[in-house]
């Protein structure tokens, strides 16, 4: 043991600190978003595109992953969508932003 660490000790420390600073930084800038769910009713000319369009201010997902996460999270086994559907959609809340509109609410 003492071989082995006499040989490879500035690696172990190196790996060690790595994975020390890579915990910290993943607890330091973790998101203060929170992915939230919101149920639509798709209306007549609607696609899962343009859908995410809609709500691309209110998610971070690019449009493919978009339509790729509604068509899993919803059992779509297609692309179509038809007027009348209820479909889950993510959209992204930042942690206190409801308690601002509602502090705003009362000026």
């Amino acid at each position: 043991m003492k071989k082995l660490w006499e040989k490879y000790s500035y690696a172990i420390l190196l790996i060690i600190l790595s994975c020390s600073l890579a915990f910290i930084l993943s607890l330091r800038f973790n998101s203060n978003v929170e992915e939230k769910f919101v149920t639509i009713i798709v209306s007549e000319g609607d696609s899962l595109w343009e859908i995410s369009n809609q709500y691309s201010d209110q998610h971070t997902y690019s449009n493919n992953e978009f339509v790729s996460w509604v068509k899993q999270h919803n059992k779509l086994e297609g692309d179509k969508i038809y007027p009348g559907d209820e479909i889950t959609i993510p959209v992204n809340l930042e942690v206190g932003s409801l308690t601002e509109y509602a502090s705003a609410a009362g000026e």
